[in-house]
């Protein structure tokens, strides 16, 4: 929790749940990732958190974004964004999205299969065009790699029907999974694309862009590597796989970028043994699963959580939220403990909330108001 966050739940004492983003601190990771990654473009993917005064923020330091659906194209638009440092990266996108981006002046879309190419050749003709592998996410705690992504022959046979249609076969990219803890995931990818970059080469086709995708993680309750790690690893690979040549690079931070900006305070509504001499305390939040904490299904994003009781005697608990719904539990395996002490009423931290949640949690489900957010 930055200083500014702890200064502002202190003095505002706002209504839980809530949000509350430093965007001071999404500068300073901005940054970090700047001096590790010097030759990389950085496309904020802005899906992790789309709020004004974030998108705002990164416009004035010059970033570009990776935008999934028209709407955000918009967003970005609106913030001052220029379209010719948009990519349109989701590579499922309705025709009527394709055309309102291309209209916008968005030259730069994703594709992973020839039914998408086809569509961007017709709505979008002549746009530079970028094909997605599929690789391993072996090492990453939230993988995305079963809906997206083709395999290397396939790219290599969509790159050169790409050139046929009409479109600018621009480059290759591929995503090693979301809060990704191996730096060595993304050398075997850069390995994949380096050969597939060869192999078009020898058919006449050269590509220019390697987009490395996100997945850069950053510390829930255990220590990650550091992005100067990930750098390291990633500009070794571009030499080896590359040479001195090295094709642009792009990268799209989401949870890296904002992530560790954000602090979700919420409330204690009950604790309870429910009637049992054995087993955890159960602690019922007024935020859940459904109201922002999607990743914690499968306890995969395990968040570092705060109270002001911390400090006495603890013993184990677990976790869930406010609804009716018996899918509504953030925790009961991966050996959370709180205070003996807390009780209802009592505020709680949530750290590292930054990311995904805000765009995660529900209209109302069970009545329940959205997440409130403050962007200080």
């Amino acid at each position: 929790m930055t200083p500014k966050i702890s200064q502002f739940l202190s003095q505002k004492n706002p209504s839980t749940p809530c949000l509350v983003v430093d965007i001071d601190e999404v500068e300073l990771r901005y940054r970090a990732m700047q001096a590790a990654l010097p030759a990389a473009r950085i496309y904020y993917a802005v899906k992790a958190n789309p709020a004004r005064p974030l998108l705002d923020r990164l416009v004035f330091l010059g970033s570009c974004f990776d935008a999934a659906s028209w709407e955000e194209v918009d967003l970005c638009l609106s913030a001052g964004a220029r379209p010719e440092n948009i990519s349109f990266g989701n590579t499922v996108k309705k025709v009527s999205a394709i055309k309102a981006a291309y209209d916008a002046g968005v030259r730069l879309f994703v594709f992973d299969c020839v039914e998408e190419l086809e569509k961007l050749a017709r709505f979008a003709p002549g746009s530079r065009v970028y094909c997605r592998l599929l690789v391993n996410n072996h090492g990453a705690e939230w993988p995305l790699s079963r809906k997206f992504g083709t395999t290397p022959e396939s790219a290599r046979t969509l790159m050169l029907r790409a050139r046929e249609l009409g479109l600018d076969p621009y480059g290759i990219s591929f995503h090693v999974g979301s809060q990704q803890l191996s730096a060595d995931a993304y050398e075997v990818a850069i390995a994949q694309a380096g050969s597939l970059l060869a192999d078009l080469a020898a058919d006449g086709l050269r590509l220019r862009m390697v987009n490395l995708g996100g997945g850069f993680p950053i510390q829930y309750r255990d220590d990650v590597p550091g992005i100067a790690h990930f750098g390291q690893v990633i500009s070794r690979a571009m030499k080896i796989h590359f040479g001195e040549t090295l094709p642009e690079i792009l990268v799209e931070p989401g949870r890296f970028i904002v992530g560790s900006a954000g602090v979700v305070s919420t409330e204690v509504v009950l604790v309870s043994q429910r009637g049992r001499d054995e087993g955890p305390r159960w602690v019922y939040l007024d935020i859940g699963r459904f109201g922002g904490l999607a990743e914690t299904e499968g306890e995969a994003i395990r968040y570092m959580i705060r109270t002001a009781r911390d400090g006495e005697e603890v013993s184990s608990v677990a976790l869930a939220g406010p609804t009716c719904d018996g899918a509504d539990i953030l925790y009961e395996k991966s050996c959370y403990t709180l205070p003996v002490t807390l009780e209802a009423g009592d505020r709680v931290e949530i750290l590292a909330t930054g990311a995904y949640v805000s765009t995660y949690c529900s209209t109302r489900f069970n009545g329940f108001a959205p997440l409130a957010e403050h962007y200080i």
